[in-house]
């Protein structure tokens, strides 16, 4: 009986030497310091360290996560990059097509200036009604990409209510959709996916399209986030109907590559100047009237500079979810490393004590 009391008194005895905080650690002993009250070494103590290496366990495993973690972050990174390399290759495959067209369509309207021709979507009218066209992510882990485009409409709404001129919305993106919808009135929502195809961006234009000849809309804008870096975007406004002619010869076209700099990803950006209008000769016979030849190409301007648009949006939302998981694994690094100093502070500082525990036994 004698024997199966002494480790309990033992215990009890050496509970009263040190004290443990709430999370089962001393503070001194968390920083490395000896627990041991020079005073206090009299009385015998048992070797008894369970909550302060159950606290080193408990770090280990929250380490092991942590990096896991890292893992899956590092991960999406470089998912990210790969699908930023693919959009800027399918932007760069429709350019030579949007030049040539930019080209006839310029070329076009220089020579059908002297007929003083007037399409329905290049003529300007009184605004009474304004459909605005959001174009932001359909997921999120993409720091405030979203969040900048939203805020930008937001903005864009208050000056629109302080005109009196009411709007509607189109959204482009389960984002936006998400958060406008429950707020004003969103006519129709589309997804905009990873790679947009002509497909998509036809069926929307035609719609945005129909909108505006049947006169429920007087301007059509986008609101569209531009790439400008891998660690900035800048959500921009651009009305798209009615067209504008001195727009259409556009201005310099500057498009950005993602490239590989010592060991680390980096941005090229490439200008392609302005492109200038076809030159028609003057006694060129076109088979069908050159107004009807514009009519039918301005839906197609229209329908292209759409699809540029979401593929723009897209390599930016790509670049701000790849910049936003490598903070994200730069800031597991850090916090791996904190962890891991701590629990060896925490190894070190129970081994400290075991030791003091065992010199002050032998000493009583």
């Amino acid at each position: 009986m004698l024997r199966a009391l002494l480790p309990v008194a033992l215990f009890a005895t050496s509970a009263s030497a040190f004290t443990l905080a709430p999370t089962g650690i001393a503070p001194s002993a968390f920083h490395g310091a000896s627990v041991c009250q020079p005073a206090a070494a009299a009385a015998p103590r048992a070797r008894y360290a369970g909550p302060i290496m159950g606290n080193v366990k408990e770090l280990r495993e929250r380490v092991n996560s942590v990096k896991n973690t890292r893992k899956i972050t590092l991960a999406m990174k470089l998912v990210a990059a790969a699908k930023v390399r693919r959009a800027q290759d399918a932007v760069l495959k429709t350019r030579p097509f949007s030049e040539t067209l930019q080209k006839v369509l310029g070329g076009l309207i220089q020579r059908l200036k002297k007929d003083n021709y007037d399409s329905p979507l290049m003529t300007e009218r009184p605004v009474n009604k304004v459909l605005i066209v959001l174009m932001t992510g359909d997921r999120g882990l993409c720091g405030g990409y979203n969040t900048y485009a939203i805020k930008k409409a937001e903005d864009r709404i208050k000056e629109l209510k302080a005109q009196n001129i009411p709007f509607d919305m189109v959204t482009i993106g389960n984002k936006g959709s998400t958060y406008f919808k429950k707020r004003y009135n969103v006519v129709s929502n589309y997804a905009i996916g990873n790679a947009p195809t002509a497909e998509e961006a036809t069926t929307i234009a035609d719609s945005l399209l129909a909108t505006y000849l049947a006169g429920d809309a007087d301007r059509v804008e986008l609101i569209y986030t531009k790439f400008t870096s891998l660690v900035a975007s800048e959500p921009s406004i651009r009305t798209m109907l009615p067209l504008s002619p001195t727009g259409i010869e556009a201005e310099n076209d500057e498009i950005f590559m993602m490239t590989s700099k010592d060991g680390d990803f980096a941005v090229e950006s490439t200008s392609s100047g302005k492109v200038e209008a076809a030159q028609f000769p003057k006694d060129m016979i076109f088979e069908q009237d050159p107004e009807q030849i514009l009519s039918a190409i301005l839906p197609l301007y229209f329908n292209g500079q759409l699809l540029r648009q979401m593929q723009e949006s897209v390599a930016s939302e790509l670049a701000a979810r790849m910049t936003a998981m490598a903070a994200a694994s730069d800031n597991a690094k850090d916090l791996i490393e904190r962890l891991s100093r701590d629990m060896n502070r925490q190894r070190q500082a129970a081994i400290t004590q075991e030791i003091a525990e065992i010199v002050a036994g032998a000493n009583a």
